[in-house]
């Protein structure tokens, strides 16, 4: 389970941070199926894991700090046997998402309040607290109007638009990530995910950048939401941009020119009109 779940988080079969950093979580529960022969075998065993689910997408604040919390909480624990380090894991794992889930979830509540009965969104990406945004104030009795942007070239916003197309109540409109500006002419907000806020710099799915100078320019707020932990001040945590096959982006060979195909751009967060987490402003 660990090995497949850091292929496919290394080949972005799933889209949300969020949903990255629980899947990560959950998978280090193979290793309480393992035998160990001492504590310690089955903790390098842990931090070897843990390490190679960090490596797999670097750009993750949540996958980050998630992975080092379980790490160092089961850790912590002396003197114990390995019975006692493997229920140790299970419960760590277990508050860790419990705590993922619950930033989500209030996350979204927050952003849902702020989206009025007959509005018009803009949203990039596939984001899973975006969605329980949307979802949220549908269930409220609220009509809304959505613009989702393809977010080329792996087209993750198709998701978006497949899953919202499916909700009584909503408008669902894909185009793609160059014709945003026409679609911001109507909208009243710009809601997105985050991948993470490092300082002032929000690093987000490529395309986010443009969009957000876009809004901008034409007075149209934008609003960023995720679970607190995705919200960096300092520490160890460094963003790594990842350059994926350029295959995404042209299937032929390039001849006499270069490609190069970011995952992720950085917005400066002064460009932002809302920060939106699980915990009070």
């Amino acid at each position: 389970m660990i090995d497949e779940t850091v292929e496919e988080i290394a080949e972005l079969q799933t889209h949300s941070s969020s949903i990255v950093a629980i899947k990560a979580a959950r998978a280090l529960e193979e290793l309480t199926g393992r035998n160990f022969a001492t504590v310690d075998e089955f903790l390098r065993s842990l931090e070897r894991n843990s390490n190679a689910l960090r490596r797999a997408e670097p750009s993750h604040a949540s996958l980050y700090g998630t992975q080092r919390e379980i790490v160092s909480r089961v850790q912590a624990a002396d003197d114990v046997a390995v019975s006692e380090a493997k229920q140790s894991l299970i419960e760590v794992i277990e508050a860790v998402v419990e705590r993922v889930e619950r930033g989500k979830t209030e996350a979204a509540r927050r952003a849902a309040g702020g989206i009025g009965d007959g509005s018009v969104l803009l949203t990039h990406d596939y984001s899973s607290t975006v969605l329980e945004a949307i979802e949220l104030a549908l269930a409220a009795g609220r009509s809304l109007e959505v613009y989702v942007t393809e977010a080329r070239p792996r087209y993750l916003g198709r998701k978006m638009a497949r899953t919202l197309a499916r909700h009584e109540g909503v408008s669902t409109t894909l185009l793609t990530d160059g014709a945003a500006g026409l679609a911001l002419e109507s909208c009243d907000q710009v809601l997105l995910g985050m991948d993470c806020i490092v300082g002032e710099r929000f690093y987000n799915r490529v395309g986010t950048f443009p969009l957000v100078s876009t809004a901008v320019q034409q007075d149209v707020p934008v609003h960023v939401v995720g679970a607190s932990s995705k919200v960096i001040e300092s520490g160890g945590f460094a963003f790594e941009n990842e350059f994926r096959s350029t295959s995404e982006v042209m299937r032929e060979p390039a001849d006499g020119f270069e490609i190069i195909n970011p995952a992720y751009d950085v917005t400066p967060t002064s460009l932002l009109s809302a920060i939106i987490t699980d915990e009070e402003p």
